[in-house]
């Protein structure tokens, strides 16, 4: 199997008829090698279309998510050319394995370079595969007693992966039963509670939901997450009185970590304190946080509140390139 940087000395040697395919998946790769990836993504999006029993354009189509941090749709990508045409394209089992490493999923990432070095014993990613795998197991040598807690560690990032894709997407009826083993599961993983009581609460479901974040707040008076909820379920009720008390709590917060700014950023834009929001907005990083549609759509929300109207254009139409959930909905502004 040839990765896109392969195809590039290939390019060239395009014959004069070229079927529809391979016209998308050329400007792909050429897209790709100028690190323009919004634009390769929809040509290798369209080569896919018009020739779906095509791999090779789909293994360039998850190349394209591993680089911009979509480590989970790449690999959801690569699993079904697998499954569709087994060992044809034995470089997934390498691509899989750079997937699940970058996610901190080391025992996941360890199966497949093994499986790798197996069947491809002197692949063309034979030297990368040693490497990781060498990585992996000078993990493993530290402390045995470690194992337990990496395949620990491993599975709560993929509940965590998982529960926010469907949190992001609004599908509560996926969320709410994941998050609910998660508590059971991971006791001491305080976020997933209150992620617990958001779907809740958006389900339907908002008696209880502010039943637990006000039972919580009082076990916890500085709780960022019960905070931010509560903050969202006033507003959402139109009990201002109650919002306002608690966004002067949060106006004075400012917390060390990104996701956690994003969180008191996103949840000022939300209840209406837009110069607020965009003062914390501007702080943050952009590249750390790509992989979040709310930036992009509380971010956009500020920024066209407080005058800068181009930014909050640009802001929303770059949250759509990277986030299809993103294209159904109305601009921030507007909603």
């Amino acid at each position: 199997m040839h990765t896109l940087e392969d195809t590039k000395n290939t390019i060239n040697n395009i014959i004069p008829f070229i079927p529809e395919g391979d016209f998308f998946f050329t400007k792909g790769v050429a897209a790709f090698q100028k690190r323009k990836f919004d634009v390769a993504l929809k040509w290798l999006k369209k080569a896919v279309e018009q020739s779906p029993d095509e791999a090779l354009y789909q293994c360039q189509l998850s190349i394209i998510y591993t680089e911009i941090g979509a480590y989970h749709v790449a690999n959801q990508i690569l699993t079904e050319v697998l499954s569709t045409n087994g060992d044809s394209y034995i470089d997934c089992y390498y691509l899989i394995a750079n997937n699940y490493a970058h996610l901190g999923l080391l025992q996941d990432a360890k199966k497949y370079i093994t499986c790798y070095l197996e069947k491809a014993p002197d692949g063309d990613f034979r030297e990368e595969s040693e490497q990781l795998l060498e990585m992996i197991d000078i993990d493993d040598e530290e402390d045995i007693d470690e194992d337990w807690a990496l395949e620990e560690e491993d599975e709560l990032l993929l509940y965590q992966e998982t529960a926010f894709y469907h949190l992001q997407r609004q599908e509560w009826d996926r969320a709410i039963p994941l998050l609910q083993e998660m508590m059971e599961i991971f006791p001491e993983h305080v976020s997933a509670r209150h992620e617990y009581s958001y779907a809740l609460f958006f389900d339907g479901n908002k008696e209880k939901a502010m039943e637990l974040e006000l039972k919580w707040l009082e076990e916890d008076p500085n709780s960022l997450y019960a905070l931010t909820n509560l903050a969202v379920f006033y507003y959402e009720q139109q009990n201002l009185f109650a919002n306002n008390k608690i966004i002067s709590c949060l106006q004075n917060v400012y917390p060390m970590h990104e996701q956690q700014e994003l969180r008191i950023a996103s949840t000022l834009a939300r209840t209406g304190y837009n110069q607020d929001a965009y003062v914390r907005f501007i702080r943050l990083s952009a590249s750390k946080l790509k992989g979040h549609a709310d930036y992009y759509q509380w971010y956009s929300k500020a920024a066209y509140h407080t005058g800068n109207v181009e930014k909050a254009t640009a802001l929303w139409q770059e949250g759509m390139k990277r986030h299809s959930i993103l294209r159904n909905k109305p601009c921030p502004w507007e909603a």
